[in-house]
């Protein structure tokens, strides 16, 4: 029997809605766990591998702008910069996806307190690290990069939604994408509204090529799984931490379906097949 064509694999998935793509690359970074290696040694043990800087310092960026980048341009710079590295992929040539819940909030919170006290003073620098889409200028500019680059906000349900966008894009006939997942902490009067607190950032390549280990994923009616994996339970207080259902099991290596809160009463199942 002959094996379905890359075109008929594409023609099943836009039927009954699913969607699929290799993992190339991935790159992680929260408080206490600076990146991948030191996640699945967590997710496996419990332990954290020694000490861990408070905030990430993404290579690609001079000295100085590392120094002078916020919280939320550092993670997200740097759990993407982490999965295109292990991919071995041109980040000159991938499209990519910045999905974060609130952006920076500490910024935010800086340019609200300052028009009302100071308008004068306003920093222009950290006027243009306020947009949502800051970290995708740094990572554009940074690399020479002219491929398309979005921002993506969906409140609770940011990640299942930016995930589905780079699924979609794929099928849509882009190679390979980069997704960076995102969120920080909030101050002030907006932290009564945002309550997340906590860095967390998680990175992706995803592309249209064979074999690997693979994720599939659909839209369905459902209720989320719960943050019950050890990266879940210690950052379930930041707001991307509906994606760590997803982490905690890629950290384990093991094949699973978790579902991702995608909407009121609807989830992202997400099935992870790993490499043998």
């Amino acid at each position: 029997m002959t094996q379905p064509t890359h075109v008929d694999t594409h023609a099943r998935q836009a039927q009954d809605g699913t969607r699929e793509a290799r993992i190339e690359g991935f790159g992680f970074w929260c408080n206490d766990i600076p990146n991948w290696e030191a996640a699945q040694a967590f997710a496996r043990t419990g332990e954290l591998l020694g000490t861990a800087p408070s905030k990430p310092s993404p290579e690609m960026l001079p000295a100085n702008e590392r120094r002078r980048a916020p919280e939320s341009v550092a993670v997200a710079l740097e759990v993407a910069q982490a999965a295109v590295a292990m991919s071995g992929r041109d980040p000159k040539a991938l499209p990519s996806i910045f999905a974060s819940t609130d952006g920076d909030l500490v910024i935010t919170d800086y340019v609200c307190a300052t028009l009302r006290d100071a308008p004068d003073s306003i920093s222009p620098t950290k006027f243009h690290n306020s947009v949502h889409n800051a970290a995708a200028g740094y990572w554009t500019i940074g690399h020479g990069c002219m491929a398309p680059s979005s921002a993506v906000t969906a409140y609770y349900w940011t990640f299942a939604q930016g995930l589905m966008e780079a699924l979609i894009q794929l099928a849509n006939g882009e190679e390979a994408v980069v997704l960076s997942a995102f969120d920080t902490g909030s101050v002030g009067p907006l932290s009564t509204v945002s309550t997340g607190r906590g860095l967390l950032g998680a990175g992706f390549v995803l592309s249209n090529a064979e074999g690997g280990t693979r994720l599939r994923a659909r839209f369905v009616d459902g209720d989320p799984d719960p943050n019950q994996g050890a990266l879940g339970q210690k950052m379930q207080i930041n707001r991307m931490s509906r994606m760590l259902p997803l982490i905690d099991a890629m950290a384990l290596g093991k094949d699973a379906v978790v579902n991702l809160d995608a909407g009121i009463g609807r989830v992202l199942q997400v099935e992870l097949i790993h490499a043998p």
